[in-house]
């Protein structure tokens, strides 16, 4: 490949060397350099990779860019940018032969729903026979291969990478999650989306390396309208304003209020044989009644979010309808069936604010008891602890406190601080160390009518303890006490 075709959509000036030559790979990792590479210089918050430019070269980098004044050496062409992650994405865009254009791609962006809702469109459009890709929080889908995420969105190069198996795999559409912290590291620039959506905004990811405060992290958010070309909005939200502020895109809205383009009626929460679910009739530019299996209403904005976006394709509604009922989430509220008696669910809670919107949800389905099992990672704030105590023996008629991922900690000693938190309320509560012991003992104490939710591990396959991860999966776990001790679970 020619340097020159490389650059070819981003803005740069020619610092030192010469345009005319050929590269072979290109590179943000000094050890993947190899001969005739293209090494890009991103200054990070731990490393400025400027500073490893002598040993790239002399690994056989002929191509360096630059965001900073450096001193050039003959025979390396060094091509200065205004923002080196920026430049990484153009070029990363170019490298892979810009698959982006070769799909329609689907960006979902907002504090929470990303991942249900991405699992609710990769559903409904394979289901309408648009193969779909998708990249997440949980994994990255391509065709039959699922790849476990590292990060909700990947590094630019990486995201490029993707799209081109995609594309060479013979998928149409990619649906994917867009964190604020991609939109302002660069990771989803160099390419323009079909279709951005807003699901919702609440304060999050605000603190040193993150965002320095709200009005940045909504900012940071509301790029993604600068990017697409038809945008989705939650238009209940009180921030919408905030989020369409200097968009480019058109605009449709769904929600409840009578200004949407989809609005959500006669909204009816499910609860049949331990399943639970929500149901609702969409009026405005729409006229359907959709099912979903996903308790809460907030399943209701999620689900309006999806039919949104795959009316956009044309699909029809026969096959949206079947597949909002059947679509299922790794550890985003996952039904568990154990008994047609009381109902078990697997959700990634692992903070006060989501658990607080996770009980509070579940109460409205009046269950006999709400039973809550939680634990606290280790090596992380104690507030955390303390929050997610209260909140529970607040909500919950019953709180099992257990170990999550105790890291370094002792798992004894995590647990006495949630007790601090659990004792501010006066829910009843009690404690089980070991994890599959504290499951072992909401099944066989369970009673008609119970909601037992197993909160902080959701899509997890491990438990982390002294630097090692263990393999636990919580399903399995379940699986294991009902057939250990099946004939005392009703």
């Amino acid at each position: 490949m020619k340097l020159v075709d490389l650059l070819d959509r981003l803005d740069y000036e020619l610092y030192a060397g010469e345009l005319d030559r050929e590269i072979s790979t290109l590179t943000y990792d000094s050890r993947k350099v190899e001969k005739d590479s293209v090494f890009v210089c991103i200054s990070g918050t731990v490393r400025d990779a400027h500073d490893f430019i002598p040993d790239v070269i002399e690994k056989g980098a002929t191509a360096i860019i630059i965001e900073k004044d450096v001193e050039p050496v003959d025979g390396v062409t060094y091509i200065k940018v205004k923002n080196s992650r920026e430049a990484l994405a153009y070029t990363s865009a170019a490298y892979f032969g810009h698959p982006a254009e070769k799909l329609k791609t689907i960006g979902i962006t907002g504090t929470k729903g990303k991942t249900t809702t991405t699992y609710m469109v990769k559903s409904i459009l394979d289901s309408a026979g648009i193969k779909t890709g998708l990249i997440g929080t949980i994994e990255s889908i391509v065709g039959e291969e699922r790849i476990p995420a590292v990060n909700t969105t990947p590094e630019s190069y990486r995201v490029q990478e993707l799209f081109a198996q995609m594309v060479e795999a013979g998928l149409d559409a990619v649906v994917m999650e867009v964190s604020s912290q991609a939109l302002m590291l660069h990771r989803v620039s160099g390419f323009i989306f079909d279709i951005g959506v807003f699901t919702n905004l609440e304060p999050d990811h605000i603190g040193d390396n993150e965002h320095k405060d709200f009005e940045d992290y909504m900012h940071c958010k509301s790029l993604l309208f600068q990017q697409c070309k038809t945008g989705i909005f939650n238009g209940d939200s009180e921030h919408i304003e905030g989020i369409l502020k200097g968009h480019t895109c058109d605009v449709i809205k769904y929600g409840y209020g009578k200004d949407n383009d989809l609005i959500a009626e006669n909204v009816e929460l499910l609860n049949e044989h331990g399943a639970l679910g929500v149901r609702y009739h969409i009026t405005g530019k729409e006229d359907m009644t959709v099912e979903v299996n996903v308790p809460g209403t907030f399943s209701v904005y999620n689900s309006l979010t999806a039919v949104a976006i795959c009316k956009q394709f044309n699909v029809a509604e026969d096959k949206i309808k079947a597949a909002l009922k059947d679509v299922h989430v790794k550890g985003r509220i996952e039904l568990v069936p154990v008994s047609k008696k009381f109902t078990v669910m697997i959700d990634y809670a692992h903070n006060a604010m989501a658990l607080e919107s996770l009980l509070t949800t579940l109460k409205a389905y009046e269950p006999g008891r709400l039973v809550c099992m939680f634990g606290c990672g280790g090596n992380r704030a104690k507030s955390r602890r303390y929050e997610m105590g209260e909140v529970s023996s607040k909500l919950a008629d019953l709180t099992v406190v257990t170990s999550d991922n105790p890291r370094n900690e002792e798992p004894m000693d995590i647990i006495n601080d949630i007790l601090i938190g659990v004792k501010k309320a006066d829910g009843e509560y009690v404690t089980v160390p070991d994890r599959k012991e504290a499951i072992r003992y909401c099944l066989t104490n369970a009673k008609e009518g119970d909601i037992i939710v197993l909160a902080g591990k959701g899509h997890e396959d491990y438990q982390e303890i002294k630097g090692v991860k263990h393999h636990m999966d919580e399903r399995e776990l379940i699986a294991e006490v009902i057939k250990e001790d099946g004939n005392d679970i009703i």
